[in-house]
């Protein structure tokens, strides 16, 4: 009778396929050669990461001690990672700015082959842009109407102030996926709906200079849904890297597509997809309801997802699609790029070019963190007096009421670079750009755990 032990005996280590193993040597009687020769067959082959990181493509430009020390920062991030052995291509967008040791940089893109990475999309699954025509509306109202409607802030609504029920086809689609049918799943699917969060995501009213249109654009993520995703997928990819990748780095696990784990995974951030895209639907649907304008336009892109093409995936962490086969639900091959409160937003198209692996950055980035930012900024004044004079001639509110100067346009890196540099790598055409009346955000939040330092 061979068992567990039996293969402990002849040298390996306890693993999940044990059970096949066994199972199939005892139904075949197979000796002790046997048994290693099914073992060498079936077993995944450990892989070994990169010697050396994999080059990859600098669409960025320095133009001073502060940018270029950004800069060398985003790269050794880069290389920190893309000496995993999944990593085929890469690029990183004026806009990067890193977020941690062995973390993908925010505008980072990551090519790699027949596996997610959960660490390379973040928690913040499919944090996206939509845009809405109101034609010549009143901005003055459409942000009133906004700031009636949204949902700034730790946690979600309860269940008698819902924007919107959470739909029974998409909830059926929640419950039948392996990642996502937990309680803490189906229960942010239904509280987050019609709710922003907080940090850099905002509601903005603007008019469109091509027509003088009003625009309404709001961004955010998938919220707690998402973030729980997030969890559960780390956690099962680094069960898959401690078996078949045991010396890669355990910052960046990854589930191998080509396993049920990775199908499952795959669906999983779909469904993540059409719920964020519904969350944002809701909001700009009651706005359009409580101005009276029932017929508008809409399109959106997400900028902080994963992108498909064969056995490759795209991993974006804050880089806007700008290849169509990235975006199935396309709107004329529009997309949607903020700037700041001050600089408005760009509207792009573009195409895949070899240096771009068919994206454009997401916004305009930091040159700063949010502490050294502050630092910096209040030394000579206070918040209200930045405020003041960053947002002159503009609508801007924080929705707690708590300025949050980490959010004020020269937190921000230089917008007309930016534009320049999109213009340099061919990241894609601008098209039009929307000037802004206001905006809302999250501000300061009154949960002490989730104060900023400045």
């Amino acid at each position: 009778m061979i068992t567990g032990q039996t293969l402990i005996d002849l040298g390996y280590k306890p693993s999940k396929w044990f059970k096949n193993v066994i199972d199939y040597a005892n139904a075949n009687q197979l000796d002790n050669n046997g048994i290693m020769s099914y073992i060498e067959s079936i077993v995944p082959k450990t892989i070994e990461p990169h010697k050396n990181p994999i080059s990859f493509h600098h669409n960025i430009l320095a133009d001073n001690e502060h940018e270029q020390s950004n800069v060398d920062a985003v790269v050794s991030a880069m290389n920190s990672i893309l000496t995993v052995p999944t990593a085929i291509n890469a690029a990183i967008m004026p806009d990067a700015c890193p977020t941690g040791p062995n973390d993908i940089p925010v505008g980072g893109i990551v090519v790699t082959k027949n596996a997610i990475h959960p660490s390379m999309h973040s928690a913040d699954i499919c944090c996206s842009m939509m845009a809405t025509d109101l034609g010549f509306t009143d901005p003055r109202a459409v942000l009133e109407a906004a700031f009636k409607v949204t949902h700034f802030g730790v946690g979600g609504r309860d269940r008698n102030n819902q924007l919107a029920r959470l739909p029974s086809y998409l909830k059926e689609k929640i419950k039948s996926n392996y990642y996502l049918n937990n309680d803490k799943s189906v229960k942010y699917a239904h509280d987050h709906l019609g709710t922003q969060g907080d940090g850099n995501h905002f509601l903005f009213v603007g008019i469109r200079q091509s027509d003088h249109h009003t625009i309404m654009v709001t961004h955010h993520g998938s919220r707690g849904f998402g973030a729980n995703l997030y969890k559960e997928g780390l956690y099962k990819a680094e069960s898959f890297r401690k078996e078949i990748s045991p010396n890669s780095n355990p910052k960046n696990p990854w589930i191998p597509f080509d396993t049920k784990e990775g199908q499952d995974y795959w669906t999983a951030l779909q469904i993540v997809r059409e719920w964020t895209k519904l969350n944002h639907e809701c909001l700009h649907d009651s706005v359009g309801e409580t101005i009276a304008h029932t017929h508008y336009d809409k399109f959106w892109n997400e900028h902080n997802f994963v992108f498909k093409k064969d056995d490759l995936f795209y991993h974006a962490k804050g880089a806007t699609p700008l290849d169509d086969s990235f975006v199935p639900d396309s709107y004329n091959g529009l997309r949607l790029i903020p700037m700041n409160m001050r600089d408005g937003i760009l509207i792009v198209k573009g195409e895949s070019t070899e240096t771009n692996l068919g994206f454009a950055p997401h916004g305009a980035g930091r040159n700063f963190s949010r502490t050294e930012h502050c630092k910096i900024k209040l030394q000579n004044k206070n918040g209200y007096e930045l405020f003041e004079e960053e947002t002159k001639g503009l609508d801007v509110r924080f929705f707690s009421g708590k300025i949050d100067i980490s959010e004020l346009p020269s937190a921000y890196k230089n917008a007309d670079k930016i534009k320049n540099q999109i213009s340099h790598f061919n990241l894609g055409t601008i098209v039009d750009e929307i000037k802004p009346y206001g905006c809302i955000m999250a501000g300061h939040s009154s949960k002490p755990w989730r104060k900023k330092k400045c």
